[in-house]
């Protein structure tokens, strides 16, 4: 047997993995790369470590060390960048917060994450009365308020504080789909290893130019806040998602890459010119891609890619990437694309299990919830054991996401288990019902949530929201559904309206089904 008792780690050859590296090494390979740009503003990665130097030794002037929380509220700004750098260099926890949460649930959260201070601007400050201190930043270099644009740089060491790659580095509360946030608690060890797995998955090079539409405050923005700075790609940093502001940036720019919601890229579609021609590399997650979508962003240069994850697997858990795939159409394609695919580069396992926790068939049909297990797992759920040993029954991280598995190893999601539909004894699928219901021209978004009904217990009602210049007509799109879906599926109720999101585009199911119970 091979054995040799003096073959141990030791700071020669073992160091703690950390995303923090990445940037010390940026900073040494790459200084004079152009690192951030933000409105009218371009930094060099050189002054981008100036800004985290700055911000750290502020921090830590105000008391922050190992182990306290820090939570920053902010849109896609250097400041908040920085902050996934300057935070955790100095042994703390960043928490990030949604920009368009209420005050009360931005005051849940510091309250339950016993943050230190809060850090925001002036668009985004809460308003609270609260004893812990809130900061306010400049709303642009040179304004009132903190700016660590300029000023004396103080040293910073910014792996020295991370003693175990096991510690916390950031704390991301779940996005509110399904009613009270947790607190999800990722290491260094997961971020560093997701955000490398997302620089070979998505081609980041130093060449790369990637725009901020996703927040940076969801799931760390898939940890690309760490993996575009590890090859020394520029951040392109966006104040507001807005189509037509985007559309002008990535012309400016020459953005190479971005991620967003499907609801952004329907709404780039609505926007973009049909003459306009890019190269733009676009991961999403969530609703699957429509051949109508693939082909009109398609022919203007965006190369879809279809992800699946939850905060609880740092973003991206699965990728569904046919860059050497020949479709012989765009529905052929469409169809491959509304797969989650297989196991993302940086994670451990990803299976389809029944509820004995056996692996389903791939036979494409089977019905089963996906399991995930690896490093890119969080360590568990903030001051909640049990609701962490419950997500973890088995030895596997149960998502609640109901899917089948295809010959191919495709994992393609049929269902949330919440979600499911019990009509008159029959199990529905939501997402059956509204990938029928988003083939309309008039349809931007749809929703389906069960309802209730004094016959069946439970029928479909659909949310929908129209595009801009179609009027509701209910007989037309129930005329349709007969057409597409057996009768026990079809929706008996259509509602319109705009539909309730979260920051990151995902839709808030549970405020329409209170809305369908109290109709």
């Amino acid at each position: 047997m091979f054995s040799d008792p003096h073959l141990t780690p030791r700071p020669t050859n073992f160091q703690p993995l950390t995303p923090l590296s990445y940037l010390a090494r940026t900073l040494e390979v790459h200084p004079h790369r152009p690192g951030i740009a933000w409105r009218d503003h371009v930094w060099s990665y050189g002054d981008f470590g100036q800004i985290v130097a700055r911000l750290a030794g502020w921090l830590r002037a105000q008391g922050i060390g190992p182990g306290d929380v820090v939570s920053v509220r902010l849109g896609n700004r250097p400041e908040m960048l920085a902050a996934h750098f300057a935070v955790p260099a100095l042994g703390a926890v960043l928490n990030t917060i949604n920009t368009r949460l209420s005050g009360d649930e931005v005051a849940y959260i510091l309250d339950h994450a016993g943050a230190r201070l809060l850090l925001c601007d002036p668009s985004t400050d809460p308003g609270l009365s609260a004893t812990l201190p809130v900061h306010l930043l400049a709303t642009e270099p040179g304004a009132p308020g903190l700016d660590f644009f300029a000023g004396p740089v103080p040293p910073l060491d910014l792996t020295g504080a991370v003693e175990t790659e096991t510690q916390p580095i950031t704390l991301n509360y779940t996005s509110g789909t399904t009613g009270r946030p947790k607190g999800v608690v990722y290491t260094h060890r997961g971020a560093a290893l997701n955000a490398l797995g997302n620089v070979l998955a998505m081609g980041f090079t130093a060449e790369s130019r990637y725009l901020w539409t996703l927040p940076m405050f969801h799931c760390n923005g898939w940890c690309h806040t760490w993996a575009v700075t590890a090859a020394g790609g520029l951040h392109v940093c966006l104040d507001a998602v807005d189509p037509g502001l985007i559309l002008d940036t990535i012309a400016a720019r020459g953005v190479t890459h971005m991620s967003c919601a499907p609801v952004v890229l329907y709404m780039l579609l609505d926007k973009a010119p049909e003459d306009m021609r890019v190269s733009v590399k676009v991961a999403t997650g969530g609703a699957p891609p429509t051949p109508a979508l693939l082909a009109g962003l398609g022919q203007r240069g965006f190369d879809l890619v279809h992800l699946y994850g939850l905060t609880e697997s740092y973003g991206p858990a699965t990728l569904n990437d046919p860059f050497d795939v020949q479709f012989p159409s765009m529905d052929h394609r469409a169809d491959h694309l509304a797969r989650q695919g297989q196991r993302h580069l940086a994670a451990g396992r990803a299976r389809v299990v029944d509820e004995a926790g056996h692996d389903v068939p791939a036979d494409g049909k089977t019905l089963g919830e996906i399991v995930l297990r690896g490093n890119t797992i969080m360590a568990g759920y903030f001051r909640d054991a049990d609701a962490t040993e419950d997500a973890f029954r088995g030895g596997v991280f149960h998502s609640g996401d109901l899917a089948v598995l295809h010959p191919d190893g495709h994992i393609e999601i049929r269902d949330r288990s919440k979600d499911v539909i019990i009509t008159g004894g029959e199990n529905v699928s939501s997402l059956e019902i509204e990938n029928v219901l988003h083939r309309p021209p008039g349809v931007l978004m749809a929703a389906v949530v069960a309802g209730p009904d004094p016959k069946w217990g439970e029928t479909p009602w659909a949310f929908i929201e129209l595009r801009d210049g179609h009027a509701p007509d209910a007989d037309a799109l129930d005329a349709f559904c007969r057409s597409e879906l057996a009768g026990f599926k079809r929706p008996r109720r259509f509602v319109f309206g705009e539909l309730p999101r979260t920051a990151t585009g995902k839709i808030q199911k549970f405020v329409l089904r209170d809305r369908a119970r109290e109709t």
